[in-house]
Order: structure tokens, then C-alpha cells, then sequence
């Protein structure tokens, strides 16, 4: 069945190609002499004697190369941007910085100060434009209290990313420990007026998880936090030092709605779950297939959603009978990590649905759009009815390879990775799952 595949792979590839920042930005960003456009705002870029900029995040690249373009050549850019890769053509004025993913390096600490430096300057009379993607939560970080250093923060980020609660509790925590989260970097630029512009990889209504919301209010609270430290085990796994200030109760709240530097902000989203799953249902219904979409399963544990999704293509298909169905899904499911293996949580769903899928016409397909699947050089992987069988006469233990977290290397073994490469964008994991009569 590597025909099933071919589809899977071809689709995602399509709606991979279909998500074009730059057009995006210059679609929804539009620029009618000194007038800028977004939504229902106008912006005269006269009122303003500064005009700063704030890119953090896989996408970050893109998003000032689109900026660069509505703005081009009525102003020059000047800012600080942090990516997981260098620019392949750096803008004169900006200052280039290569952020750890998912935990942050040297250049994620140097990349806030730079950023919080930046913005300390900004007054009434500057526009400031934070072009945000995923990401940006390990691209970008300073600890909130200055006793930790930057192996402090790692620890920290690691304990979080590991511990298997769901991306809404891991970010309330890391909102709430950072000098540049949850709402902070607004207070920075307090008295400047703020566009955020973001490439969302979170649920609709949830735009503050995106880069831990830097310049949006948080709606988490401390109470949360400390329900979540205790309930994933999470005191014993951080240092010393946040632990310490943790039980002294030094934390402070985050900034909330009413925070007087979000009067002059503005938050738009340029690309979101239907600028992912619009593209990849066109793609699978112009490859013959009756699609659906289904975005139910966001933060489930991997083998739950797993089940669900595979349930869900067998009812498209006695709906459909006789007819090649595709079923669209996208978000994050959760899948801790349970050994030293190397995989993502992309490459674990198609893991999970291995043995579910065996010998059947079915195909599944789970892939990071930003080319980056856990700590994998891969984006995900594909799997159809075949490949339980093809792994044994590998000598390949797929629930083996599923409690190490070892995913990527089952794949790669029988040519079933996916690997792309960083992409440039980062909406949501899409994941793929067909089937043939």
C-alpha cells in the first residue's frame, strides 16, 4: 500500500506550499501611503518618530521579510529577531539571534536583553511591531527573578517540556517565572503603541499561549501555578534557586486585561487553524478524496487520539462507501517522554496507530509544519497497513520503540520519516489519515 503514503506525503507537502507568510502578511497588512491597514485599525505611521521591531519565533524570518515588504521603502527596519536559524538574508538595522528549541541557549538570554533594551527606549511617539510565531517560548527567555542563571532555566524548561501536562498548564508556569512573558514585554514598550501580528500554532481563543503571550494579558494565575507544580511532580524536578523562590512566595502575578500598556495594543492574527486545514482539505479532495476535518483532539494524550482519529475514519468511511476518504486533523496531542529515544510527538501518534492500522487500507500521516518534530531531526511520520509487518521482518518493535520515545528511529529505519527541514512557518501539527475502499 506505499501508494497511500505517496497521497498522505503529497497532501501535506501541498499544504505546506500553500502557507506563504510573506503573501500573508501583505495581504492582511496593507500600507496606502503612510496609512497602514489591519482590520478595522488605521495606523499613520506620521503620529510616530520610531518605528521598532520584535520577531521571535520559527516564523520570524518570514514575518519581517513580509513586514519589510508593506513597509518598503517608506521606512527601514530596526529591531531584534530571534529564530532557530540564521537569516538567509539578513535586514540592515536588525539585530539576528539563534534561540534554543525547545530549551533555550546563550543566544535566547542575549535575544531578551536585547529585546528588553530595545523596548526600554520606546516612548508615546513609537510604533512597535511584535511579529510573533510558535516557538517563541524557548527562543526568547529571561528568568524573572535574577538569582537564577541560564542552567537554571533549562533545567526548568526541560522539567516542564518532559513532565506530561498539557501545553495550557506548561505555559502558565513559564509565564510566570520570565521577565519577557505573560503580558511582560507589553509593560516594557508601556507608554508605545503595539501591533502584534501572529502565526498562530495554538486553538482559536487561545492567543496567549502563542510564544507564552509576551504581549498580551494573561488570563492564568498564580493559583494555577501552584496546582500544577504540585500535580506534575514539578517542585523536585526544577533548581534550586526557582524552587526556593517558589516556596518563599515571591512570585508575582502577571499582567492582566485592565494593565494600562495594553489600552495602546492591538493583536491580529495573520495565519490559523483555517489557514491550515483549508489548504490540506483542498489538497486531499483535489487527490480524489472526500475530506473531513476534525480539530477535537488538541492536548489529548497521543494514544487517545490515536484511537479516536482512526475511529473517526472508519465512520467516514461506512458514510462514504465505496469512496476514498481523508480525514484532516491538526494541534498538539501530549506524549510524555518515557525514554532516551529520539522522536516527537508527531512521529508517537503515527506510532500509536501502527498496530490499530494493520493490514487495512489506511494510511497515516503526523507532521510538524515547522519541519521539527521533538528533538528528532524529522518532521514526523507515515505509516499504512503494511508497515507493523515490515517492521517485524526488520526485527523493529513498535511498542518498544513507543515506550523509549524512540519513534523517529523506527521510522527511519524503513524510509518512513519525514524529514523536511526547518520550514520557516509554524501554524499546528497536521496530521493525515486516509483510507481507500
Amino acid at each position: 500500500m506505499p501508494h497511500l503514503k505517496q497521497f498522505a506525503r503529497r497532501i501535506f507537502h501541498e499544504t505546506l506550499a500553500a502557507i506563504d507568510i510573506p503573501a500573508a502578511l501583505q495581504r492582511k497588512l496593507q500600507r496606502k501611503g503612510t496609512v497602514l491597514l489591519c482590520g478595522g485599525t488605521k495606523i499613520d505611521l506620521r503620529d510616530f518618530d520610531k518605528l521598532r521591531v520584535v520577531a521571535i519565533g520559527k516564523a520570524a524570518h518570514a514575518m519581517v521579510e513580509g513586514l519589510a515588504l508593506v513597509l518598503s521603502p517608506f521606512v527601514r527596519l530596526e529591531g531584534v529577531v530571534s529564530a532557530p536559524t540564521a537569516p538567509r538574508k539578513p535586514l540592515t538595522g536588525m539585530k539576528y539571534f539563534v534561540g534554543g528549541h525547545p530549551v533555550p541557549n546563550v543566544e535566547s538570554w542575549k535575544a531578551a536583553e536585547a529585546i528588553l533594551a530595545l523596548l526600554k527606549k520606546c516612548d508615546e511617539k513609537t510604533l512597535v511591531f511584535f511579529l510573533l510565531s510558535g516557538g517563541g517560548s524557548a527562543l526568547v527567555e529571561l528568568p524573572l527573578d535574577p538569582a537564577q542563571t541560564l542552567e537554571d532555566v533549562q533545567q526548568t524548561h526541560r522539567a516542564l517540556v518532559t513532565c506530561g501536562a498539557p501545553i495550557d498548564a506548561i505555559n502558565t508556569v513559564r509565564k510566570h517565572i520570565s521577565a519577557v512573558k505573560g503580558g511582560r514585554l507589553a509593560v516594557a514598550a508601556h507608554n508605545a503603541t503595539k501591533i502584534t501580528l501572529a502565526v498562530s500554532d495554538v486553538p482559536v481563543g487561545k492567543e496567549s499561549a502563542l510564544a507564552s503571550g509576551p504581549t498580551l494579558p494573561d488570563p492564568t494565575t498564580l493559583a494555577e501555578v501552584k496546582r500544577i507544580v504540585t500535580g506534575y511532580s514539578l517542585r523536585e524536578k526544577v533548581p534550586l534557586p526557582l524552587r526556593e523562590w517558589l516556596d518563599k512566595s515571591a512570585l508575582p502575578e502577571t499582567p492582566k486585561a485592565d494593565a494600562a500598556a495594553f489600552r495602546n495594543a492591538h493583536f491580529f492574527l495573520l495565519l490559523g487553524m483555517d489557514d491550515l486545514f483549508h489548504p490540506a482539505h483542498r489538497a486531499a479532495e483535489s487527490s480524489g478524496f472526500i475530506a473531513c476535518c476534525d480539530n477535537s483532539t488538541d492536548d489529548w494524550p497521543v494514544e487517545n487520539a490515536a484511537e479516536y482519529l482512526v475511529e473517526q475514519l472508519e465512520e467516514l468511511q461506512k458514510t462514504h462507501s465505496g469512496r476514498w476518504v481523508a480525514l484532516i486533523a491538526d494541534g498538539e496531542v501530549s506524549s510524555p517522554v518515557t525514554g532516551n529515544g529520539m522522536g516527537g510527538r508527531n512521529s508517537a501518534f503515527v506510532l500509536a496507530c501502527v498496530e490499530k492500522i494493520a493490514g487495512r487500507k489506511i494510511a497515516v500521516l503526523s507532521a510538524g509544519t515547522d519541519g521539527i518534530d521533538g528533538n528528532s531531526p524529522g518532521a514526523g511520520a507515515v505509516a499504512d497497513g503494511d508497515t507493523l509487518q515490515r517492521a517485524r521482518a526488520a526485527g523493529l518493535d513498535s511498542a518498544d520503540a513507543f515506550r523509549k520515545s524512540d519513534a523517529f528511529t523506527f521510522f527511519s529505519a524503513l524510509d518512513d520519516a519525514i524529514v523536511t527541514g526547518p520550514t520557516g512557518n509554524n501554524l499546528r501539527d497536521l496530521r493525515i489519515l486516509i483510507a481507500e475502499p
